[in-house]
Formats: C-alpha cells, sequence, structure tokens
C-alpha cells in the first residue's frame, strides 16, 4: 500500500508558504492549503503533494488504436491507465466523471496500485505499452513518471494520451521513458481555448514543437465542434502549423457527440470531416484520418508515394495490413512511425 499523499514533483518554495508549480503551464502559484487548478495537488505547510499518485481510477486494455496512435506499434494492445483529476476545464469532455471529479463532485477516489504493479498487469496481459490516458497524464505525473521508468526497464513503450500542456521541464524530465504521445490540438484560436478549454493556445503550440524536437512518436487529434472550431480558416491554419513542424505527423480529425456542457451541440457532419481532411491534404500532411465514424473510409492509410492501400482498418481494427518491414509493397516507400 503506498502512501495516501506523495510530495509532488516540478514545484518550488515561494515567500509566505506559497509554492510555484511548474508541471504544466499554468504556472500555479499556490496558497497554504490550497489547490493548484488541476485540483490534485495542494500545499501543505509549503510543501507541494500529489493527491493521486495511488488514485486509480481506471485500469483497461485498449487497442493502440483507440489513443488513437496509428503508426505506433500497430494491432497492438495498450494497457490503459487514469486517476481523477485535470488541468483542462473542457466543455465537451467525455470522461468528465473523472477528469472534473475534485471540482463537481468535490471528492477524489481512486484504487491503490503501485507502479510495479500497474507494469505487471500490462505484462500479464501481453500489451506491448502502458498509455496514461482517459484524463490528462500530466495531473498523475509523479506517477506516470515512476510506473514508466519500471515499463522501461521492462521493455514496455510509454504514451501519454494529452492536452499537451506540459512544461519544457517536466517533459524533458520524463524524456528518458516516454515513447509517444497523441496530443490534442483542440483548436487553432486562443479564444477557443479560453472558452471552450479554460486555458491557452500558446502552451499547447509550444509543447507540440517540444515533443518532436525531443524525438518522441507524434500523432494529433482535432475534436471537430460544429460552431465552434470547424471554420475551413482555422482548418487550414491548424495543417499549416502541423505541417510547418513535420508533415510526416499523422493529424486525426474526429467527429464530436453532444456530452457534458456541449450536449446542445449537433454532432459534426461526416462531410466536415472529409472537408478537414482534405484541407490537411492540400497543406502537405501525409496522413490524415477521420475518427469516431467507421466505416466512412477515412481511416485508411495509404502510400503518400504512389497511393497504394497499406493499412485497412475499421474502427480499433486492422482489417487489413499490407506494409513490409516498414514500407509500401509497391513502392517501397518507408512509411514512419514505431513498429510499422
Amino acid at each position: 500500500m503506498v502512501a495516501t499523499i506523495h510530495e509532488a514533483m516540478m514545484w518550488e518554495r515561494l515567500d509566505d508558504s506559497k509554492v510555484h508549480c511548474f508541471l504544466c503551464s499554468h504556472h500555479c502559484k499556490i496558497i497554504d492549503g490550497k489547490r493548484g487548478i488541476c485540483g490534485v495537488r495542494e500545499n501543505r505547510g509549503g510543501t507541494l503533494y500529489t493527491l493521486v499518485y495511488d488514485k486509480v481510477i481506471a485500469q483497461n486494455v485498449d487497442p493502440i488504436e483507440k489513443k488513437p496512435l496509428f503508426h505506433f506499434q500497430p494491432g497492438s494492445r495498450s494497457y490503459s491507465i487514469a486517476t481523477p483529476g485535470c488541468n483542462f476545464r473542457c466543455l465537451h469532455c467525455q470522461n468528465a466523471d473523472i477528469s472534473q471529479m475534485p471540482q463537481d463532485a468535490h471528492a477524489i477516489i481512486g484504487e491503490a496500485v503501485e507502479p510495479a504493479s500497474i507494469v505487471e498487469e500490462a505484462k500479464r496481459y501481453k500489451c506491448s505499452s502502458i498509455s496514461y490516458t482517459y484524463t490528462e497524464p500530466t495531473i498523475f505525473f509523479e506517477l506516470a513518471f515512476d510506473t514508466a521508468r519500471i515499463a522501461h526497464e521492462a521493455g514496455i513503450k510509454n504514451v501519454f494520451v494529452t492536452n499537451g500542456y506540459i512544461t519544457k521541464e517536466a517533459l524533458t524530465e520524463i524524456r528518458p521513458y516516454l515513447d509517444a504521445a497523441n496530443i490534442d490540438i483542440k483548436g487553432f484560436s486562443d479564444s477557443f481555448y479560453r472558452k471552450v478549454c479554460g486555458a491557452r493556445l500558446k502552451g499547447v503550440l509550444e509543447a507540440i514543437r517540444l515533443y518532436h524536437e525531443l524525438g518522441i512518436w507524434v500523432e494529433l487529434t482535432t475534436l471537430i465542434i460544429p460552431n465552434h472550431n470547424d471554420s475551413p480558416q482555422e482548418l487550414r491554419e491548424l495543417a499549416r502549423f502541423i505541417a510547418s513542424i513535420d508533415t510526416n505527423i499523422p493529424w486525426h480529425v474526429t467527429q464530436f457527440h453532444p456530452t457534458y456542457k456541449l450536449a446542445d451541440q449537433p454532432r459534426t457532419p461526416v462531410e466536415t470531416l472529409r472537408k478537414a481532411r482534405a484541407i490537411g491534404l492540400e497543406e502537405g500532411l501525409k496522413f490524415v484520418y477521420e475518427g469516431n465514424v467507421p466505416g466512412e473510409g477515412g481511416e485508411n492509410t495509404y502510400c503518400p508515394s504512389c497511393g497504394e492501400l497499406l493499412v485497412k482498418r475499421f474502427g480499433y481494427s486492422i482489417l487489413e495490413y499490407r506494409l513490409k518491414e516498414g514500407a509500401c509493397p509497391s513502392c517501397g516507400g518507408k512509411i514512419p512511425g514505431v513498429g510499422m
């Protein structure tokens, strides 16, 4: 059994028993007895503690395609964990019951699970990776860090499914053990981020560039919400940003389903996803996928050189896999990724 509280990483003491948390781009300055924006890091007597080191609230075995990661160990299984809490306040959060638990329910619950036990479970289920997902992995950084280090030693990959609001200091610290990330780029306007997510766009863009610079495999996801982030101009600017980093970065444009505090908004039309995919390809991106619409055809991988169908998918399942040692069997073009 681990301790009910655990001293946090990525913080410093200030005057008058205040602390500065530099785990994420909010850079919270927290007075004694209070918590940061995430709701799970608390200043107790001038020392910052994480309240979720032993509060695992979700443990599942998922296909890696669910993250979604299409160019990272395709067809493999990923042991997925989460704790309560998040540093965003997304109005459309599909996991709000756990991500917003500290704020909405004024509670933090979960099961005490040692990092070594998480790794053993991943082995037991023959998972090739551990994904820190469902909520925001940055806010349970200490548990993720300790687990990732043990997993790395055991030959198991580590994956963040994240909103990308981590600081350079924190990401650099976990870099030796972190292999891949799917980062939500939720829109391309600061007003959208402030209104819908409770954050700022700049920190996300900086983190995406840093993930890539550090050599972590990156895929990006944009949940397209009608009337919020679906204008062709915004989508084109977003695609250009991705292309400015690397045209090989896969971009997942996914369908919004009405939920949480945006339950009054319509579902994203498939036509909007197709337009977004076309925009991404026009801007030079080589791999753009339509998500949450299985069977519509936008989830397959094609060779960017010759157009050959390489991976045929339906939802999270691979129906056909034609790559030969990571290359197109027709033209020999290498397809970027990990374990392709």
